[in-house]
């Protein structure tokens, strides 16, 4: 099972404090023939819609020296991961996490818009400082 990354038990905790319920630590997929290991799965019930929102996690803390090396792994990692629960579970959708400091370094740029754009790539970005989720991007 590979390690836990640097954020792991923060975004945990900010997702319980948004009121997901914490299903899968971390969330197992095993689909052609190769085994994949996203950082969380979590539920949350809608009361406006009367049904459940499903989604994965997949914890991203750019500590690497290059951001675009580290931008590249995430977004590859983002796309086999949305690829192998599209096979397994429909329902669940795919989020990566990233800090805010990265989100307001980084993420804005326009060519990191560009490829989250064209990737169509879900994110939500987290606070140190205060604990919170503070910006989901669908």
């Amino acid at each position: 099972m590979p390690a836990k990354d640097t954020f792991h038990d923060f975004v945990k905790q900010s997702l319980v404090n948004e009121g997901w319920t914490i299903t899968h630590d971390p969330f197992y997929l095993q689909t052609g023939g190769i085994e994949i290991y996203i950082d969380l799965g979590a539920e949350r019930i809608l009361a406006a819609e009367k049904g459940e929102k499903k989604i994965a996690v997949e914890i991203k803390c750019f500590l690497e020296p290059s951001f675009i090396a580290s931008f590249h792994l995430a977004v590859g990692q983002y796309i086999n991961y949305r690829t192998a629960l599209s096979r397994v579970d429909k329902d669940r959708i795919l989020f990566l996490a990233i800090p805010s400091d990265i989100y307001k370094s980084f993420f804005i740029m326009p060519f990191s818009q560009n490829v989250i754009n064209d990737n169509y790539i879900k994110f939500f970005v987290f606070d140190l400082q205060t604990g919170e989720i503070v910006k989901w991007i669908e």
